[in-house]
């Protein structure tokens, strides 16, 4: 579905990310781990063509999307969930979805999608009218993903969506993540909680300073050793 192959992506002269390879396959959850500063929330701007790799090449269903600006790999199917949720805090919460929809003009089926947000998040049906700014944190993420929802991706890309919240609201989160996954969403996940995204994924990445150290089946990745001591917090 999602194809990176030996992307290397920089800030100026910093070279953010060294040659990666990243596969994502239809209806997979992977997940992409790494500490602070990795280069996880690059991997993920450089997909949506915020950011523009200097080589290498980004393919969605084999058609290559490193060219293209954001809003056309939005409209071929790849929407983002950003890290810090980003909602438009003055709009409405109806009107926040309907930015998702932006660039499409089937108005039956922007409702019917509008409704499966609803059925997915009843809190956002409750919260309607409110201003995105007035939610909670735990509102606005389940807001951002919803957005994201709206633009009928074929790969969502979720960037820290458990930052900041209350354990309750991050259990919540990755219910409707695993819900998600049982309708066939493809995901990229990007996750600190490395333990909690590796519980979800089918497949994982480690990516260190810019590139790809590890990759393999997310249980193996749970149980390596070198996972664990680096980022699950256990020295055994």
């Amino acid at each position: 579905m999602l194809e990176l192959k030996n992307v290397h992506t920089y800030y100026g002269n910093i070279h953010a990310l060294r040659g990666v390879n990243l596969v994502v396959n239809k209806g997979e959850i992977v997940t992409l781990i790494g500490s602070n500063g990795a280069g996880k929330t690059t991997t993920l701007r450089t997909i949506q063509g915020i950011l523009r790799p200097r080589e290498g090449e980004i393919l969605l269903e084999g058609v290559a999307l490193h060219k293209l600006p954001p809003h056309e790999i939005v409209r071929r199917g790849v929407s983002q969930s950003p890290e810090g949720r980003l909602i438009f805090p003055r709009m409405s919460v109806k009107e926040n979805l309907e930015m998702g929809a932006y660039q499409r003009n089937d108005a039956s089926g922007i409702a019917e999608d509008m409704e499966r947000v609803f059925k997915l998040f009843p809190r956002l049906k409750e919260r309607i009218g409110q201003r995105g700014g007035t939610l909670s944190g735990g509102e606005q993420q389940m807001l951002s993903m919803g957005r994201a929802l709206m633009a009928r991706p074929r790969v969502m890309l979720l960037d820290e969506p458990s930052m900041g919240l209350a354990p309750i609201l991050v259990d919540q989160i990755f219910d409707i993540i695993r819900e998600l996954h049982s309708q066939g969403v493809t995901i990229l996940l990007v996750e600190q909680n490395a333990r909690l995204a590796l519980s979800v994924a089918d497949r994982g990445y480690v990516l260190e300073t810019g590139e790809m150290a590890l990759t393999g089946p997310a249980k193996e990745l749970l149980h390596n050793p070198q996972v664990k001591a680096a980022y699950l917090g256990e020295n055994h």
